[in-house]
């Protein structure tokens, strides 16, 4: 009773449980699948190299995120530029998070997924859809990228579409570097570099 001693109806109710919230939540997202609703589906993965934020929308894999680039930035991010119809939904995304869980065990050298790349427009785009004929386990400058991609002088730019390359390990950024051999910047940092680096050279 409260202090008006009028039925505590709060109290009258069955307490809810994690398992009914995930349950609540999988109805939310199968609901919203249906009705065409589910624009961005969403889920983390862990993995050597941290925590990865990965995103897809019905068209393929959209945006792969470091812990380090702040994964709610990244979800405002995706709903400002994408749709705000996002909802955490792991199901369309069990075939990224395995295909990556084979790459960083030392099982997959190419990945065989849909990729959306409507985050890239323009020349970064044409840079993107280099990267992939890059051989596992081998390493090339950005002036030999700038160079397959019709464009020898612009090396900058080259860099500027690997750093800001939205789908980084999957489309892979990481096998680019200076000339001299320095890594260059990476969305991951430098050690997320180094370690996608040194885990294909050592298969």
């Amino acid at each position: 009773m409260n202090s008006n001693h009028e039925p505590d109806l709060i109290a009258g109710l069955p307490a809810v449980t994690g398992a009914d919230l995930a349950a609540l939540h999988e109805r939310l997202v199968r609901d919203a699948g249906a009705a065409g609703l589910l624009d961005v589906a969403y889920r983390t993965l862990d993995t050597p190299v941290g925590s990865l934020l990965l995103a897809a929308t019905e068209d393929g894999l959209v945006r792969v995120a470091f812990a380090t680039e702040g994964h709610d930035r990244v979800l405002e991010s995706l709903a400002a530029r994408v749709s705000p119809r996002i909802l955490r939904a792991p199901g369309r995304l069990d075939d990224a998070a395995r295909e990556l869980d084979e790459y960083f065990a030392g099982r997959r050298r190419r990945f065989d997924l849909p990729l959306d790349y409507r985050l890239s427009a323009g020349f970064r785009r044409i840079v993107l859809g280099r990267l992939p004929a890059i051989d596992y386990g081998k390493t090339v400058s950005y002036a030999q990228v700038a160079s397959d991609v019709g464009s020898p002088r612009a090396l900058r730019a080259v860099g500027t579409a690997c750093a800001t390359n939205p789908l980084p390990v999957v489309v892979p950024c990481h096998r680019v570097v200076k000339s001299g051999g320095e890594l260059g910047n990476y969305r991951g940092g430098p050690e997320a570099k180094r370690f996608l680096i040194d885990l294909e050279a050592a298969a």
